[in-house]
Parts: C-alpha cells; structure tokens; sequence
C-alpha cells in the first residue's frame, strides 16, 4: 500500500514539472489544417495540466490559435513582443499579459526567463538569424538548414528561436527541456538533419539527444517531464552571465 502511494506522490509531482511552458509558433495558420489543429490540442492539454503559456506576442496564425485557448481555459497566458511589432497590423492585439522589449534578443531572454520548458510547433516569424549560434558545434549544419532547407521546413524565426533554446542547453546556459511538435512530418527534415550532424562529427551523440521529438502534444510533454540532460556541457553555468541571458 505504502508503494502503492509513494508512486503515485512520485507520478503526481512529476506532472507538475512545468508551470510555464514557451511556445514558439507561427504567425501564420499554414496551409494544412493538421498545424492549427495541433496548436489547438496542445493549448488544451496546457489547460488540463494547468500550466501557464509564454509566447511571442500578437494574436494572429497558431500564436492566437494557442494563446487564446490557454487564455479561455484559465491559465495565465505572457506574450513577450519587441516594441516595433507592437502595431496590430502586425500582430494583432496580444491576449493576455504583455511585456514590450527592445529588441529581437531581449524577447527570447524573457521568454527563456519565465519559462520552465521549451515546445516548437511549425511556423514562421520574420527575423534574423541568430549570430550566437557560431558559438555551438552545430552551427554549420544549422547555416546550411536556414539557408538551403528553408522552403521546407518552414520560417526562419521559430527555428532561430528553437535552434537558441538548444544552443543554450549545449552551452550549459540551461539545463530546460526543449521539445519539438512534429506535426504532419512537418519537421522530419530538421531532425534527419541532425542525425547527418552526428554521422558527420559535428554534433556529439550526447547533446542530439537534448532535442525532444513527438508526433502528439501529449507524448511531447511526457517526454519532456522525463528529460533528464546526459549531454556534456560546453562551459559550467556559473561562468555565464545568466542574469544576462536567462
């Protein structure tokens, strides 16, 4: 009985992992109804387990789609927007909190600040590429994904934003889970990609596997809530200056 009830204590806190989860998504809906369908599901599933939503702002494409159901079903919704896409013209009116910043890097700082985990659904947002990514062993194998396949696997933001949270977790900024909602194969092209890296030596066996990949919001999260990082870091916390980044 005893057993019994530890396993079930041990279940219900590992449910409550994350309390705020950073979506990154798309501006736009797609041209496929299975995108909006799973911005949907995983708004839903955020509601049901009671976890807040942090996203880049506005209220239009799959950020509406999933930061208005997470505002509806109750939860505290944080829309993190640089000042210059304020104008509803571009992003519509953000739901829920609104925290205005600078600038592009100051955005994904906050977001990864008030965040406890990382989920990228498909979509694009029109921003520039990061340059901290020449910092990770991968950026090579990410230049040439930006450049080449973008056509394929979609906008260059919400992989620059995805690539980031990644980038951190190798440089040993974070230790956050960071999970990839492939939904329709959409991504199936990205994550062959990253197994060309390793084949090739530029990416550890290790540190491909701080990419979490699942076909389901739900199975996505329950991998998430049983990551554990094994990856070796490229430089020990401490010696960020995290105040500055996270």
């Amino acid at each position: 009985m005893e057993g019994k009830e530890n396993s079930t204590s041990a279940t219900n806190q590992n449910k409550q992992r994350f309390k705020r989860i950073c979506v990154f998504c798309g501006s736009r809906p797609g041209y496929k109804s299975a995108f909006s369908e799973a911005a949907l599901q995983l708004g839903n599933l955020l509601v049901e387990r009671k976890i807040d939503l942090v996203y880049g702002g506005g209220s239009v494409g799959l950020m509406g789609l999933i930061s208005q159901t997470v505002f509806n079903g109750g939860c505290h919704v944080l829309g993190v927007i640089p000042r210059a896409l304020l104008p509803h013209e571009i992003s519509g009116e953000t739901i829920g909190e609104v925290k205005t910043v600078a600038d592009m890097h100051q955005r994904k700082s906050e977001m990864a600040k008030n965040a406890d985990a990382f989920i990228a659904l498909p979509g694009l947002y029109i921003t520039i590429f990061s340059l901290s990514l020449k910092y990770a062993y991968m950026s090579l194998i990410v230049y040439i994904l930006i450049k080449v396949l973008n056509c394929v696997l979609g906008g260059y933001g919400t992989m620059e934003e995805l690539l980031e949270m990644i980038t951190w977790s190798q440089l040993g900024i974070h230790e956050k889970p960071v999970g990839l909602l492939n939904v329709d194969g959409y991504y199936n092209s990205l994550l062959t990609l990253f197994d060309k890296g390793v084949e090739e030596g530029f990416i550890e066996d290790s540190a491909r596997n701080i990419m979490i990949s699942a076909t389901t919001a739900e199975e996505l999260i329950k991998k998430m809530e049983e990551y554990a990082p094994v990856h070796d870091r490229v430089a020990p916390r401490q010696t960020w200056e995290v105040d500055q980044l996270l």
